[in-house]
């Protein structure tokens, strides 16, 4: 999808152009995620980080029973009554439907809002666009009525949002990312507990690089819940040896291996991407800590590998990009980042080489797609907040 890209600025202007009361504004945050891809859903850790792209908010109480909403990058509208609530074709409505939906299921009486939003965070990127969607609009309809929902409540409402009225199976880091992100810091989130620990992202002479393929493929659609449900059928098969696992979080390689010849093979790789992953994570969390760039870059090249002969969430657009930057000088690592099928490359380059290698790559990428990647530079920052309250 092509869109424009808008500034708070913007945001606030189209506001005034539709609407008459005055708003309060709200920046919500993208997310990268440095290591531990498809492990959040299955009570496992992931190494998320809150960046510099984001969704702004302008929204206000009209008074109504009705909502009337806009998105500003696609120029689409849309307006329901709060009784009428129900899943349709606009995605987007759908997951701020969902979240008033959580709030009236908490018991929350809510009233009519007029809410125009849209920012610089790119569509189908891999940096949840729609966690920071949802996040976004939960603080502000806190802020606007008062609501005393801490960041961690917010999270979740924003998760349940999507499982239960979009129908996406996602795990919790995206939004925990979005509204928890600190200046300079990844989060090491066990996604069981919501433990968490902030690790410095200090990356010396190297920095993160994203490279967008511009691609989405539909089947992303159908695969993220068809691995939810093969990961929980890896564990419906081990439970009957060890009853006391619930999830791939407590599965062992030496379990796995023991008992392979129960598991259909798509499902023994697919748990045993997880519990491989859920180690590398410990391993790069050490790395950052110790300043051990190049085991972090080699850590997230296997986790490529990983994801795509184990998981198999890779496409042919992103493992051209992967194995371009992983053969190119001053490339530490390389690996697909998101749900997969698409979206970008997150990318660990020295900085002296960050130029080269994107006029270099972009070019072949054009070469062998007839597609113009994208590339975008992020640092970590604060989360989702309030810029402007009521």
């Amino acid at each position: 999808m092509n869109m424009q890209m808008l500034g708070l600025s913007d945001i606030v202007e189209q506001y005034e152009a539709r609407f008459e009361n005055p708003p309060i504004l709200i920046r919500a945050s993208g997310r990268i995620n440095v290591i531990g891809e498809h492990t959040d859903y299955n009570d496992g850790f992931v190494l998320p980080a809150a960046v510099d792209k984001y969704i702004f908010f302008a929204l206000a109480e009209n008074g109504t029973r009705e909502c009337n909403f806009y998105a500003a990058n696609i120029e689409e509208r849309f307006s329901f009554q709060l009784k009428d609530m129900q899943p349709g074709p606009s995605v987007w409505a759908n997951h701020l439907m969902g979240v008033l939906q959580q709030f009236e299921k908490g018991g929350v009486a809510l009233e009519g809002i007029d809410c125009v939003f849209g920012g610089n965070l790119p569509i189908g990127s891999g940096m949840s666009s729609s966690a920071a969607l949802e996040c976004g609009f939960a603080l502000g309809v806190c802020a606007l009525f008062s609501l005393e929902y801490n960041r961690k409540e917010l999270a979740l409402l924003a998760q349940r949002a999507s499982h239960e009225f979009v129908g996406v199976p996602c795990g919790i880091m995206d939004q925990f990312a979005s509204l928890m992100g600190r200046e300079g810091q990844a989060i090491r989130l066990d996604c069981r507990s919501l433990n968490h620990e902030y690790i410095p992202l200090d990356l010396g002479d190297c920095e993160l690089v994203l490279v967008d393929s511009k691609v989405k493929h539909d089947l992303g659609d159908s695969e993220y819940p068809k691995r939810v449900a093969e990961c929980k059928a890896g564990v419906a098969v081990l439970r009957r040896h060890y009853p006391e696992i619930s999830s791939l979080r407590d599965v062992t390689l030496d379990m796995l291996k023991l008992h392979r010849s129960e598991l259909e093979d798509a499902i023994y790789r697919r748990c045993i991407y997880v519990v491989k992953e859920n180690a590398r994570l410990q391993e790069a969390c050490r790395c950052l800590w110790k300043g051990e760039l190049e085991r972090l870059g080699a850590l997230l090249l296997v986790t490529h590998e990983g994801l795509r002969d184990e998981y198999e969430v890779s496409c042919p657009e992103i493992d051209f990009l992967v194995d371009f930057a992983s053969g190119y000088p001053g490339v530490l690592g390389a690996r697909v980042m998101g749900g997969g099928f698409g979206g970008c490359t997150i990318n660990l380059v020295r900085k002296d080489a960050k130029e080269k290698l994107l006029k270099e790559i972009t070019k072949a990428y054009f070469r062998q797609y007839g597609i113009h990647c994208e590339y975008y530079f992020v640092h970590p920052v604060d989360g989702t907040d309030v810029i402007r309250g009521s």
